[in-house]
């Protein structure tokens, strides 16, 4: 779990600065009307770490918690496209901090502990946090404009 925590920890040092650079008309900018906009790419992110601090939270004390989550209505609902793309950038920076924080507390029998995701399947916390850092990248190289990053 340790290097999951440290993978984390490098992807908000690495990746923050750069969003921060992100004009704001560049972050509204929606490709196609169907498509989001990076403001709404970095608000599904907001929405993944809320639904991931509720994994790893509900998970240490609940066996078996089912937490799901429907992102384009998470997406819809919480109207980022119509925010300030730098309230945003400093929320996922913070919300990512926190993550940290949780996962630093998880010991090693904990970390095996499983949630049923929205798939129906059983994750343990240490494959959901591993996951999490995949899904950031990958959705961090779309925002960026850098090589993709396949996600499943």
């Amino acid at each position: 779990m340790q290097a999951t925590i440290e993978h984390l920890e490098k992807i908000i040092q690495n990746y923050y600065r750069r969003m921060e650079s992100i004009p704001e008309e560049e972050y509204a900018r929606k490709p196609r009307p169907d498509k989001w906009s990076k403001k709404e790419i970095i608000g599904h992110l907001i929405d993944s770490a809320q639904n991931n601090i509720r994994r790893f939270i509900v998970t240490q004390y609940e066996d078996l918690p089912h937490i799901g989550y429907v992102q384009d209505p998470w997406v819809a609902f919480s109207d980022y496209q119509h925010a300030p793309s730098g309230e945003l950038v400093v929320l996922w920076r913070l919300l990512n901090r926190q993550i940290v924080r949780i996962l630093s507390g998880i010991g090693p029998e904990t970390a095996l502990r499983k949630c049923i995701m929205a798939n129906g399947k059983e994750y343990t916390i240490e494959w959901m946090a591993a996951d999490y850092c995949n899904h950031l990248l990958h959705h961090l190289h779309q925002v960026l404009e850098l090589d993709p990053i396949a996600y499943p």
